[in-house]
């Protein structure tokens, strides 16, 4: 159906629609920025699944704890200075309570004497769903594009073997 043929009122909704996904977006990488699980679980519908190559978390828990783990222990007050992640580009569809989306994103971290480093490149094709009258992720698939996924996984194996050891010796 063409934008002529809608109402006024369909045409404001399908902007509010895309409006609170594109939001939703920016909430994502705010809560990964903050390392803040919670903010980032709440993101998410019920029956969510999250991949990346071929790990799958499914429910909410899977997801949390996915995250969880990513982020060691830190103090109330923490403000991420190593870190941040862009999202850009989005192409949103929207089918009545459903919507779909594809984007890009890159993930810098600090470099030498501070300056921002590209470290990661890729795509989300992101699925949405109206859950009670608000917009969630239902399913997030997160394509990492350069480097590959393969060639990713040493640091993100290294970011584990670190994060074991500060858990380590918080419990110690």
């Amino acid at each position: 159906m063409s934008r002529a043929a809608l109402s006024v009122e369909q045409r404001l909704q399908l902007l509010e629609d895309k409006e609170d996904i594109r939001q939703i977006i920016i909430d994502y990488a705010s809560a990964l920025d903050a390392q803040d699980a919670d903010a980032y679980i709440a993101l998410f519908a019920e029956e969510a699944e999250w991949v990346n190559g071929g790990m799958v978390r499914k429910g909410k828990e899977e997801i949390r704890a996915l995250v969880a783990g990513l982020f060691p222990t830190k103090p109330d007050d923490f403000v991420n200075l190593e870190t941040f992640e862009v999202t850009f580009h989005p192409r949103i569809e929207l089918n009545g309570d459903r919507a779909k989306m594809r984007s890009g994103h890159l993930l810098f971290r600090r470099g030498p004497g501070g300056n921002p480093v590209p470290v990661l490149f890729g795509r989300y094709e992101d699925e949405f769903i109206r859950e009670d009258g608000v917009w969630k992720i239902l399913r997030r698939v997160d394509i990492p594009t350069i480097p590959t996924g393969e060639e990713y996984l040493p640091v993100i194996r290294a970011r584990q073997r670190i994060q074991e050891q500060h858990i380590k010796g918080a419990k110690g």
